[in-house]
C-alpha cells in the first residue's frame, strides 16, 4: 500500500472515509439492537460472563491498531523533537505502512472487530455501542492520525497534515471518552466492572 499524500484532490479509499465508517458502525449497532431486543432471560452471572466474552474479543482485535498508532505518534514525536536517528528515520516509512494497515479494514483484526456479536443481555445495547465506537476509533481516527504522520515525515511543515493530525487526535480522544461512557453504562446495568477497551489515551507530540 502506498503512503498517503495530502492535497485537495486526493480522495481516501472507501475504507478510510469517516462517512462510510459511520455507516458501517451504524449497521453494526442496528444488527446488535435487533439481537438485544429479543426476549432473553438469563442470570446476572451469565450476563456478566457474556459481556466479558465481548471484551475478550474486542481488546485483542483492537490491540494491533492501538500499538500501531502509539508507534506512529512516537515516531513523529521523535522526529519533531529531532531525536530520531538516521537509521530509524530510514526505517520509518516501512513501519508506518505496517501501522497504516493495522488500523484499516484490510487487517484481519479490524475485520474481526467489526463482526463481534454482542449477546442479548440487558447491557447488550451499550456493549454494541462500544463495539461500533471502537471500530470508528481505529479505522477513522487512528488511521487518519497515522496517515498524517506519513505525510509529515516527508513534509514536516505541511499545514494540512498538521491540522489533520490534530483533528485525528481530538477524534481519538472523543471516541475513547464515548467508549468509556458506554462501558460505564454496561457496568452500571450489570453492577460489575468489565475490562477497559484498548483505546489508549495518546499524548500530542509537540513540534519544535
Amino acid at each position: 500500500m502506498s503512503e498517503s499524500k495530502s492535497g485537495p484532490d486526493t480522495k481516501p479509499r472507501w475504507y478510510r472515509r469517516r462517512a462510510t465508517l459511520v455507516a458501517v458502525a451504524v449497521a453494526v449497532v442496528v444488527a446488535i439492537t435487533v439481537v438485544t431486543d429479543l426476549p432473553v432471560h438469563t442470570s446476572r452471572a451469565s450476563d456478566i460472563s457474556s459481556e466479558q466474552g465481548v471484551m475478550s474479543e474486542l481488546n485483542p482485535d483492537l490491540a494491533p491498531c492501538a500499538l500501531a498508532v502509539r508507534e506512529a505518534l512516537g515516531i513523529w514525536g521523535d522526529q519533531s523533537a529531532h531525536t530520531l536517528s538516521a537509521a530509524d528515520q530510514a526505517e520509518s516509512a516501512s513501519l508506518l505502512r505496517d501501522d497504516q494497515n493495522a488500523c484499516s479494514f484490510t487487517d484481519e483484526s479490524i475485520f474481526d472487530l467489526s463482526n463481534i456479536e454482542v449477546p442479548g443481555s440487558p447491557a447488550g445495547k451499550d456493549m454494541g455501542d462500544l463495539v461500533a465506537t471502537s471500530v470508528l476509533w481505529a479505522t477513522a481516527d487512528a488511521l487518519k492520525a497515522i496517515e498524517a504522520v506519513q505525510t509529515l515525515m516527508v513534509h514536516p511543515q505541511d499545514e494540512s497534515a498538521l491540522r489533520g493530525l490534530a483533528k485525528a487526535e481530538d477524534a481519538m480522544a472523543a471516541d475513547r471518552a464515548a467508549g468509556l461512557r458506554e462501558l460505564d453504562r454496561a457496568d452500571h446495568v450489570l453492577d460489575t466492572t468489565l475490562p477497559r477497551p484498548d483505546m489508549p489515551a495518546l499524548p500530542t507530540p509537540k513540534t519544535t
